[in-house]
């Protein structure tokens, strides 16, 4: 057996609870959160650093509503026929200094149940390319590798990103974010390399030498899909890159892309609800300005805790809605669900209260709301929070009078003065467009890239920073008008729309052409 690998029978025991892949974090929260699992200092003074929604597959809001009518995951019984893996893998795959050579265990999941192997016409390898989260939640959310497995006779392989789940070098969280050389070795372009080495680990391991492979991810993990491909061709034939904002640095996108499309959703679904939200910012101040004002406001939305000041109500009410308009999913679809709340409320006038009867529609009728629900720190939070304040910089924002929201522009001088403060480095804000590309995109990807699709829900407000259009012949767009964040690589279920049925065909027929043109190609060099 490889020296390089272990193997650990996969149970539904092994995966932990259903927790959020993806929530929004003020930063400030989760840098301050930072310093303190690592112990670099015991108090801190509060930083005024710009906060933006973080990329997700899945969603805890989102789970929930969906689990009310339509089933959420996977089934048990399919997840046992997972086996689990370990990979010795290196460290530094761009360096030759001794330190380099150290290795981690990395974690990737196989299912082999519906893989006709190399004596079936050299049938196919379906691989998941984890992204800034445990892989075990992806196992029973992510239902496309399983769903299509049967018709193409696959192997389905899940794998791990370094510095998260079980797959930290340097043996804990803590030990690998300590400081800036263990975090050095945590960036995208060590990740896919990993995935390389990886995957071609597999083909060995499998024998399957002539198996072609189609690379598979969303939102950040979609990115590193399509970025596999450009880098590693000669592994993947394809990729499906869900809701990737590959084009959301360096300035390609305007920075209101994301709340513009937000926006758009609301008022979309009532513009009394959009109108009623855009006016309920400056009322929130007002009131709070008032003797007892925050006191009056906790007591109207049934706060678990009393509020400090007004910015934390107003964070807790932003996030609500762009996870709402992110995640706007079939059936339930939440911008309608808040946005009923909001229009059912007082006819007289009350903003607040029919603010907070939205966010009751939206969370259910609780006992009280926990304003800090979306900010609870944890290691997927801690991990993209320095891969945010590195490399994956994207500069979200909103000026006046953009957005139903109000300003917050991104300022890329406060924002690299702040990450250099917290963690002793600069952001690289230009890189990913200098290793990967984004500038002129269609020119460079014309006879440069193939095959890969870039699917997009034009709901989700990231679908402003991704492809949007076909680049070439085999680098194409395909695009749902109703559609949401990663909604095509979720588990089908017969309650799906049409249009989201189509969607999927058109991927599958997509992916079949280059398994076509692969296996002739084949067959002709052995001739």
């Amino acid at each position: 057996m490889d020296q390089n690998f272990e193997q650990v029978q996969f149970t539904t025991a092994m995966a932990p609870p259903r927790v959020p892949l993806f929530q929004f974090y003020p930063h400030l929260l989760l840098l301050l959160l930072f310093l303190s699992l690592v112990l670099i200092m015991q108090t801190v003074t509060p930083l005024p650093v710009h906060k933006s929604p973080r990329l997700s597959l899945h969603n805890k809001d989102a789970s929930l509503l969906i689990s009310r009518n339509r089933p959420g995951a996977i089934s048990a019984n399919a997840l046992v026929d997972f086996k689990t893996y370990f990979y010795k893998q290196t460290l530094d795959h761009f360096n030759y200094a001794p330190q380099s050579y150290a290795t981690f265990r990395q974690r990737y999941v196989v299912n082999s149940k519906y893989w006709g192997g190399q004596s079936f016409n050299n049938s196919p390898i379906f691989a998941y390319l984890g992204a800034e989260a445990p892989i075990d939640n992806d196992l029973s959310v992510v239902g496309f590798l399983n769903d299509n497995a049967p018709s193409f006779n696959s192997l389905i392989v899940f794998i791990e990103h370094r510095y998260y789940g079980k797959s930290i070098p340097f043996g804990t969280m803590e030990e690998a974010m300590k400081n800036e050389t263990t975090r050095g070795y945590f960036n995208s372009a060590q990740a896919i390399a990993d995935y390389a080495a990886i995957l071609l680990h597999i083909k060995h391991q499998f024998s399957a030498h002539d198996s072609p492979i189609i690379v598979v991810g969303g939102s950040y993990g979609g990115m590193l899909a399509s970025w596999f491909r450009l880098k590693y061709p000669h592994v993947a034939l394809g990729a499906l890159a869900s809701s990737a904002p590959i084009l959301y640095f360096d300035n390609i996108t305007p920075q209101n892309g994301y709340y513009s499309i937000v926006t758009k959703d609301f008022k979309e679904v009532s513009k009394n609800c959009y109108q009623t939200i855009r006016k309920s910012w400056a009322e929130i101040d007002r009131v709070a300005s008032k003797p007892n004002g925050l006191d009056i406001l906790s007591q109207r939305f049934k706060t678990c805790s009393k509020l400090n000041n007004a910015e934390e109500l107003k964070d807790y009410l932003e996030t609500i809605y762009a996870v709402a308009a992110q995640y706007n999913r079939p059936p339930n679809y939440p911008v309608t669900m808040v946005c009923k709340g909001i229009d059912k409320g007082s006819d007289d006038g009350d903003v607040i209260g029919r603010i907070f009867a939205g966010v009751v529609s939206y969370k259910g009728n609780k006992t009280c709301y926990d304003i800090n629900s979306y900010n609870y720190p944890s290691e997927t939070s801690i991990g993209w929070q320095w891969q945010t304040c590195s490399e994956m910089v994207m500069p979200i924002g909103r000026g006046q009078n953009e957005t139903m929201f109000p300003a917050s522009p991104f300022n890329l001088d406060e924002f690299i003065r702040i990450c250099q403060q917290i963690y002793g480095v600069p952001p690289r804000p230009h890189w990913i467009t200098t290793y990967y590309g984004g500038h002129d995109i269609k020119l460079a990807l014309n006879r440069f890239g193939s095959n890969i699709i870039f699917s997009n829900g034009l709901r989700d407000p990231y679908s402003s920073g991704g492809v949007l259009e076909d680049l070439s012949e085999s680098v194409v767009a395909v695009t749902t008008r109703n559609g949401s964040h990663c909604l095509d690589i979720l588990q089908a279920a017969k309650t799906d729309p049409e249009w989201l049925i189509m969607q999927r065909n058109t991927e599958l027929q997509i992916i079949q052409g280059w398994l076509t043109t692969y296996y002739a190609d084949l067959k002709s060099l052995n001739k």
